[in-house]
């Protein structure tokens, strides 16, 4: 049987390769029937906010990736709340907001975490 992975991004989508890595990680492991999450925690939640202009950036947009997921059978996402609300945002319906205990139980449900 297929061990679980949980990604947690950290990073904004303008801040490094970090984003897009986490991002890519899911969809291989999605497209290999993994049974795999992501968490949007810290500046990774601004990765969810809509409209984003990656040019302005010089980087290369995420939202197609992002819309990808529910294709790979990545049903699992998660933002931090806390981190979301620190920053002003809200959640959007692609992932569900979770509080700190909501966290814990959420990486002791998988075999392996990995952040970026």
């Amino acid at each position: 049987m297929a061990k679980s992975l949980l990604v947690i991004s950290r990073q904004a989508p303008w801040s490094g390769p970090s984003a897009r890595e986490a991002l890519d990680i899911v969809l291989a492991g999605g497209a290999f029937d993994l049974p795999i999450g992501l968490l949007f925690m810290d500046d990774g939640v601004f990765q969810l906010t809509p409209h984003q202009d990656a040019k302005a950036v010089q980087q290369k947009d995420l939202s197609a990736n992002l819309q990808a997921l529910g294709l790979f059978g990545i049903d699992e996402v998660f933002a931090c709340a806390h981190s979301q609300a620190v920053r002003g945002l809200t959640s959007p319906a692609s992932a569900a907001p979770l509080d700190n205990p909501g966290i814990t139980r959420l990486i002791d449900r998988y075999d392996q975490v990995i952040t970026l």
